[in-house]
């Protein structure tokens, strides 16, 4: 039977690509540059990091991946590597995968460094209320942006994710009252464009793997897992189709992956 403590979690979404896996009472976590540049890098990093805590896919409740939004290269990369990596191990005993939101784990990376510098009274962070608005670089003079409540142990939306401008951020909520985080990527790319964030409580925060790892536990018992199949890209912005390139990226990227789960080592 699966251990259910034990996930694999990456995320490329942005331009800093992160992997981590742990154990259930051990984390093993890796970086390196994100975006793009990721697709020939992922792999070997996850086969290291599963190397060095002994684990194998089959010893895994679930493969947890950022589906979005974010570098559309680098989600593709995300998917065509999770889809690949459960595909294989589904020869053997099959292996969970877990799509999650990437605004969602960027307010999961900024409660946690918020709990992590409290102190005294403060400390207990992890079981208090808390709302943030996430914001992740679009690119393009746009960004990602959505809100969220944690209500001591699970996440919930407070609207869909948007694509606005900088300065068409607002932080007030439906009810008036102001988040009390904000997080996210943007406040150096977009500095002195963001007048709604005069006064707020902003924390630079990235999706990384780790806080995929925090998450993963309450949405996997939430019945957020899905088939390897949709293991699927979420886009707030529209693109066509694929370029060339990436076309050739997407197919090496499962090819390897079903490699590595089948043992063999990639080309």
């Amino acid at each position: 039977m699966l251990d259910n403590t034990k996930f694999l979690a990456f995320d490329t979404s942005t331009d800093r690509m992160s992997v981590a896996v742990t154990d259930g009472e051990r984390i093993w976590q890796h970086s390196g540059p994100g975006g793009a540049r990721a697709s020939s890098t992922l792999i070997p990093a996850i086969m290291a990091l599963l190397a060095e805590a002994g684990l194998g896919l089959g010893d895994l409740r679930a493969l947890v991946f950022g589906r979005g939004p974010g570098s559309f290269t680098g989600l593709r990369t995300a998917c065509a590597v999770a889809q690949g990596l459960a595909l294989g191990a589904q020869r053997g005993s099959g292996i969970a995968v877990l799509p999650v939101d990437t605004l969602m784990a960027v307010a999961e990376e900024a409660r946690f460094q918020q709990q992590i510098s409290a102190t005294g009274a403060d400390a207990a962070g992890a079981s208090q209320a808390l709302e943030v608005t996430a914001l992740l670089d679009a690119r393009m003079d746009e960004m990602y942006c959505q809100s969220f409540a944690f209500d001591g142990r699970r996440w919930s939306s407070r609207e869909a994710c948007r694509l606005i401008s900088p300065q068409a951020l607002d932080v007030t909520l439906a009810d008036g009252r102001h988040v009390h985080l904000v997080a996210g990527n943007v406040f150096e790319v977009y500095a002195g464009r963001l007048p709604a964030l005069a006064g707020m409580n902003c924390i630079e925060a990235y999706p990384t793997a780790t806080a995929l790892l925090r998450l993963a536990p309450v949405l996997a018992a939430d019945g957020c897992c899905v088939d390897a199949a949709l293991a699927l890209p979420l886009y707030v912005r529209d693109k066509v189709a694929l370029t060339t390139e990436e076309r050739a990226i997407v197919r090496q990227g499962k090819a390897d992956a079903e490699l590595l789960a089948s043992g063999a080592a990639p080309r």
